[in-house]
């Protein structure tokens, strides 16, 4: 039984989808004008691990995200480049897709979804409002009257008074202040398309641009239907972007609810400040990737809840490099190990089980990646112990341990490299040998010396009760 936290109703729910097994699921994409930061990835990253873990756990998911294509921020940027928008974004989009292959997190995804190719059922959906009241014409733009819809502040738990300072869309004639955008009037050189809705009986030609928030809801409309089971996002989009949702949708149909269950990731924060493009102050994934694997980002991501906010400082990536160079160790030292009968077979056996037990629980309780990695950790730490207090392994339990290991934190999409199988050469071995016979005769300072040497060949040696444990420093 997996359970969540549901932002529309603010308590851990047991997930029960609408049909059976299968899940419709659906995440906020990027908008294609610069390239990917450390704060998507961290979104991306949350919801990738999410979306991993229930096809583990058996339900068949379809995940959608989308592409977002048609903005005012493509448009600024266009402009400031001296391109055609539609150039910009693919270029962007190209980089994206680029970033999301390297995180591991773009095979995943059922279906990318683009703008562009939605606008017949934007469309539709802005007509079913027009037809239900909920939308009205100003001077070639059309609003959303948010005042029709008493649920507007729902999902955020805002007072409605408080949302005029929050608005970002002014325009004189507009029924509230907090109304926002279905259709925008096309500029002169902007991007455009002519669409026809009826208002109160008479027809009237639009010229122009889907708003922001219409592009989702008409696309997943589209894919699944008026209801869908999830819906994820960062947190920094429950107002207005996901709430403005709802109320489109919402209105539209006239089901409730819109989404079953509403998910939120924390933002990624760079001196305690949001990292963002606006800002400036944003990380690129690819330029962190010229120094760190992709999954010593995925570690860090992991290494907090997806609903919590992260900091983020160079040594953080540095530290969850190291701790899995340590796992990766420790799991190649579990390799090399000596296989032969072992007396406390049943000890060993009841380690793994605990941790399976312990990281399926942690991650069946609102996906708490974290604690899933201490139970790793500990895991780790008992394998370390194990070899150098035993210094021989029964074969299947070798098998069983490792396997464990890389199927469970498959989810996570880390330990993917077969790095950890690297084994000893026999001229290692023959020193690590030769350093076991000067320690029995006591020529402590040949045994340094041997160690040293091995050392510089990338091995670390731990001396226990069974000899000496050998293994490589990754």
């Amino acid at each position: 039984m997996i359970k969540l936290f549901n932002t529309r109703t603010r308590e851990i729910e047991e997930l029960v989808p609408m049909n059976g097994k299968h899940i419709n699921m659906f995440v906020c994409g990027q908008t294609v004008y610069d390239d990917m930061h450390l704060g998507h990835a961290k979104t991306y990253i949350n919801f990738d691990v999410i979306v991993r873990w229930l096809r583990f756990s058996g339900y068949d998911v379809t995940y959608l995200q989308n592409i977002t294509d048609v903005d005012d921020k493509i448009i600024a940027r266009a402009k400031e480049s001296g391109i055609e928008p539609k150039q910009l974004a693919e270029k962007f989009e190209t980089r994206f897709m680029e970033d999301i292959e390297a995180l591991r997190i773009r095979s995943n995804v059922t279906k990318f979804i683009r703008s562009h190719d939605y606008i017949p059922a934007i469309k539709n959906q802005i007509q079913l409002l027009a037809d239900k009241g909920f939308a009205y014409f100003l001077d070639g733009d059309v609003y959303f009257d948010v005042d029709r819809f008493p649920d507007y502040t729902s999902l955020s738990g805002m007072k409605l008074d408080d949302l005029k300072n929050h608005r970002i869309e002014p325009k004189e004639g507009k029924r509230n202040p907090y109304d926002f955008a279905l259709w925008k009037a096309a500029k002169e050189g902007e991007p455009k398309w002519d669409i026809e809705i009826i208002f109160e009986g008479q027809k009237i030609m639009l010229s122009g641009r889907p708003g922001w928030h219409i592009e989702d809801t008409a696309m997943t409309y589209a894919e699944f239907g008026p209801q869908y089971d999830l819906h994820g996002g960062a947190s920094e989009l429950i107002f207005p972007h996901h709430s403005n949702e709802i109320a489109q949708a919402e209105a539209a149909s006239g089901l409730k609810p819109f989404v079953k269950y509403w998910m939120h990731s924390g933002v990624l924060f760079i001196n305690n400040q949001k990292m963002s493009k606006s800002l400036k102050n944003f990380i690129r994934v690819r330029d962190v990737l010229e120094k760190y694997n992709y999954e010593d980002i995925r570690f860090l991501i992991s290494s907090t809840h997806y609903r919590k906010s992260v900091n983020y400082e160079a040594d953080l990536i540095e530290e969850a490099r190291i701790k899995l160079g340590y796992i990766y160790s420790v799991l190649n030292m579990l390799y090399n190990l000596e296989e032969g009968i072992m007396e406390s077979s049943n000890i060993f056996n009841n380690s793994i089980e605990k941790f399976r037990a312990e990281f399926t629980n942690a991650m069946d309780n609102d996906f708490n990646t974290p604690l899933a990695i201490s139970s790793l950790m500990i895991f780790i730490g008992e394998i370390k112990d194990y070899c150098k207090h035993y210094g021989i392994i029964d074969k299947e339990l070798k098998v069983k341990a490792i396997n464990e290991i890389l199927q469970l934190t498959s989810n996570l999409a880390i330990l993917e490299s077969e790095k950890y199988k690297k084994g000893i050469d026999s001229t290692i071995k023959e020193l690590i040998q030769e350093r076991e016979s000067a320690r029995k005769n006591r020529e402590f300072i040949k045994a340094d010396e041997l160690r040293k040497r091995i050392n510089e060949l990338g091995i670390e040696i731990e001396d226990s009760a069974h000899g000496t444990i050998y293994y490589f420093k990754f």
